[in-house]
């Protein structure tokens, strides 16, 4: 618990269980959840997607706000949903912005793999009505927000309004803002024609300040102007820092690097649980495994596979070569002359898929192939699986080595990002078995994929010790409890600076 509870105001673009593309949405409807365990006042402000109809949840009217926008003040109505948190008597009040025109939409900010037109519109909207909604909680409310915790690009241009257009507001006025990176590769990046519907003056398209190589870039302005930037992992935080992984934002984040910070992400532990996990055949535990062979067994069936006591390897991944897919590609034949089963799920680039399906059917009875997602699947694979194949090539966080921990599902890594920061690797010195959790690949190439692979299935034969390294990962705290404890102190640090500059 808190000692200084504040007024969180978190503004994301996507949160689960109301809208998701990816990790954002994860971690968006967690860690909001855990700021309200350690006793902070939290909003999470959303768009009103087509999806939150479907979601299950239900809203209310609270307010009807007058938005600027570049044509104009546009009438908005907000509306709430209040998450409940167990017995402990708090909650997470989650508020929406309606907007039919812009939100009402099939996708979130494509429709078919390709972005709607208007994104910069949307999203410049949506950060305009986050500033009202900061106004109404302050005058109706009386409820001053302490922290406004930014998500990504499509909520970056909040840091910018504050500090320009509406520095001189007094009911907008005092809250610290942080800015989390979850993937630097998503910037937000328009044409530069179309600045002027951000609604911000024309002195703030320079190289200081949203102008980037002739474009609008709402990421750079969100860097450039927020109290402090976080991202999902300290190594990532170490990497955005550099040419290989900053995306062209190296500098920018180079300048405010006084001001950075990598905080791991958690996974929900009540989700991805294999004591309780409704997608199972059978439940097991760290103390007690025996389920966890049974669901083996039902994953070779599930896939057509013969029941073997073989190391069955998995993947459940975007099928991409950012997720270093064609490396795994590249092994299969090689693979497939050890004794090893491999059972891939995921949906990605047209030709890894097609690769993939050309593999399956060349060895059908050693690899097992699902193209698409499926959520029960994914578990399932978790859980039936011994090892767990991720060479990202980069990686913030990432949150399927964390599953395979919860699991007893050994992860097989490359070494960067959140994968570095999550996984104990195996060494080659035996001794130091105690504590690995994993293994990691040191090179990105495909020989260096396959030699450890070859260390892990040797160790595999080691009944004893590979028992030892499963049961250490499933000990392994993966929940979000020690990084909202992370945030909680950045944000009373940054709020009591803030009380400090006022004085």
């Amino acid at each position: 618990m808190t000692q200084h509870p504040l007024n969180l105001l978190i503004v994301s673009s996507e949160a689960v269980p109301y809208a998701k593309t990816g990790g954002l949405a994860d971690v968006a409807g967690a860690l909001p959840l855990e700021l309200a365990r350690l006793g902070h006042d939290v909003i999470l402000l959303l768009p009103c997607y087509r999806t939150l109809s479907e979601s299950g949840r239900s809203f209310r009217r609270v307010c009807r706000l007058r938005v600027p926008t570049s044509k104009g003040l546009v009438d908005t109505l907000v509306e709430e949903d209040v998450i409940h948190i167990g017995s402990i008597g708090r909650q997470v009040r989650v508020w929406t912005i309606r907007n039919e025109d812009y939100f009402d939409r099939p996708g979130l900010y494509q429709d078919h793999g390709v972005d709607y037109p208007d994104n910069l519109d949307r999203f410049s909207f949506f950060c305009r009505a986050a500033i009202e909604v900061i106004s109404y909680l302050r005058t109706v409310q009386r409820w001053h927000t302490d922290v406004l915790h930014l998500h990504d690009w499509q909520t970056a241009l909040c840091a910018v309004y504050l500090k320009t257009v509406d520095r001189n507001r007094m009911d907008v006025q005092g809250a610290s803002t942080v800015l989390t990176i979850h993937n630097i590769g998503y910037q937000g990046v328009f044409p530069g024609s179309q600045f002027e519907r951000t609604g911000l003056p024309s002195t703030l398209f320079t190289p200081a300040g949203l102008e980037y190589y002739g474009s609008v870039n709402l990421l750079k302005g969100g860097i450039v102007f927020v109290d402090y930037v976080t991202t999902v992992s300290p190594t990532y935080a170490q990497e955005i820092l550099t040419p290989q992984f900053g995306f062209g934002l190296e500098g920018v984040l180079r300048n405010r690097a006084d001001r950075l910070m990598g905080v791991l992400n958690g996974i929900d532990t009540d989700r991805w649980n294999p004591e309780s996990d409704p997608y199972l055949p059978a439940r097991y535990s760290a103390v007690n495994r025996d389920g966890k062979q049974e669901c083996k067994q039902a994953l070779q069936q599930e896939y057509e596979l013969p029941k073997t006591s073989a190391p069955l390897l998995s993947v459940v991944a975007r099928l991409t070569s950012q997720k270093g897919l064609d490396l795994v590609a590249a092994i299969v034949p090689k693979l497939m002359e050890m004794d090893l089963q491999l059972v891939v799920l995921g949906t990605g680039e047209p030709e890894l898929e097609s690769i993939f399906k050309a593999l399956q059917a060349r060895y059908p009875h050693r690899m097992g192939l699902r193209i698409g997602f499926d959520e029960g699947l994914a578990h399932r694979i978790e859980a039936g699986a011994d090892m767990f194949v991720m060479p990202s090539r980069y990686e913030p966080c990432g949150l399927s080595q964390l599953y395979s921990l919860r699991y007893g599902t050994v992860p097989i890594v490359r070494k960067t990002g959140g994968l570095a920061d999550t996984v104990v690797p195996m060494t080659e010195q035996s001794d130091q078995i105690r504590g690995a959790t994993g293994f990691f690949v040191e090179a990105d190439t495909a020989e260096a994929l396959l030699a450890t692979l070859h260390r892990a299935v040797a160790l595999y034969r080691d009944r004893q010790r590979w028992a030892q390294m499963v049961e250490a990962g499933m000990k392994t705290d993966v929940s979000w409890t020690r990084s909202a404890v992370s945030y909680d102190r950045l944000f009373v640090s940054l709020t009591t600076q803030n009380e400090q500059n006022v004085l």
